[in-house]
């Protein structure tokens, strides 16, 4: 039997490895799970532990307020040492690109145990954008034995930095998975009766390299759309970030804006499913929104899915005002254009990554 340990600290992290989770605890005959997580986000991945059922077996707590990269770093380092070297896996399986993701691998290559990257190859080949998601990601497919690459665009990515082949497994994206446990057809929230006579947007925003000067021309541009497109209202669940709540303070009186506390990943995946279009700055929106026929406007210059915008089911609007203005018009009054979008097949898999995962960790 196979000693598998999952870590993760943040929520998009936890959204990702859930279904994984929930696979492998299924198969006790061929693995023996544990979960470790390290509370780098605290309420919010609580939060998508409870709408999953994953109960941790090892919680690191180290959240702190007002932490920094170098005290999330050091403390997960110093956690997972302790943890892997207690438990001793014969794989650590990560996500992503958070700094969790990445001193966990970390801890685990000065341990000489083999890790498992799931999400692995994303790429925008800019070391500043997304900042330090792109550097982590880089960083954790060095010490990599398993590079479970979402798409075949990732797994080029991979094999061009001179990865082997056979360590290379194209899986699709465990975001998709995570849409069969949230969505549901009955599902009612008094925002959306609010929203119900109207195109409803619905909006992230919370990227540390749009903070500032950026993030408040992005608001800018939607308050003139706003103004103009009467047909349409906002809901924008704000990040607890507390530079991200100041600039959002320009969004805040608008009649057709609302600006909400951020809602659990159940609550928010259904929000997904009843929008028209949407606005994001988050890398897993750009593969879950598709994946509900929703178009998705990246408020980015850069993405590390490219497959998206190939496909047709992103465009990227950028971060200035003028050009995130331009774009949301667009895709609103332009029919042709939505509909297209709407229509383009997501190229993130088919909802069962979890499943070849584990199957060939098997």
């Amino acid at each position: 039997m196979k000693k598998i340990t999952l870590v993760f600290g943040t929520r998009p992290e936890a959204i990702k490895m859930c279904p994984l989770v929930l696979e492998l605890r299924a198969r006790p005959g061929e693995f023996d799970v544990s979960v470790v997580v390290t509370g780098q986000h605290r309420e919010m991945l609580d939060d998508v532990l409870a709408a999953f059922g994953v109960v941790p077996d090892v919680d690191l707590d180290i959240m702190s307020e007002r932490q920094t990269l170098f005290d999330v770093t050091r403390r997960v380092l110093d956690g997972m040492r302790d943890v892997l070297t207690a438990r001793r896996p014969d794989v650590l399986l990560v996500h992503g690109d958070t700094t969790t993701a990445f001193a966990s691998a970390l801890a685990a290559f000065y341990l000489e145990i083999p890790v498992g990257h799931v999400e692995a190859g994303l790429r925008t080949y800019d070391i500043r954008a997304p900042y330090p998601e792109e550097f982590n990601r880089v960083a954790i497919d060095g010490v990599t034995e398993f590079l479970f690459a979402p798409t075949e665009a990732t797994r080029d990515n991979l094999l061009r930095e001179g990865k082997s082949a056979a360590r290379i497994f194209v899986t699709g994206n465990t975001e998709i998975d995570a849409l069969r446990y949230t969505v549901r057809e009955d599902y009612s929230h008094a925002q959306l009766d609010w929203a119900a006579d109207s195109r409803l947007v619905v909006m992230t925003a919370h990227r540390r390299e749009s903070l500032g000067d950026t993030m408040r021309g992005i608001f800018r541009a939607i308050l003139r759309v706003a103004d103009e497109h009467p047909d349409i209202k906002l809901i924008y669940p704000v990040h607890l970030n507390p530079a991200v709540r100041d600039a959002s303070e320009l969004l805040q009186n608008h009649p057709r804006i609302r600006l909400i506390e951020p809602l659990g990943v159940l609550d928010f995946h259904n929000f997904l499913a009843k929008a028209h279009l949407v606005l994001t700055d988050s890398g897993g929106i750009q593969e879950s929104a598709p994946a509900l026929g929703k178009p998705v406007l990246v408020l980015r210059d850069t993405t590390e899915r490219p497959e998206g915008i190939a496909a047709g089911t992103l465009r990227l609007a950028g971060t200035s005002e003028e050009g995130v203005y331009r774009e949301f018009t667009r895709l609103l009054d332009d029919s042709a254009l939505y509909g297209a979008m709407a229509r383009a097949e997501n190229p993130y898999g088919d909802g069962f990554a979890a499943k070849k995962i584990a199957d060939i960790l098997a």
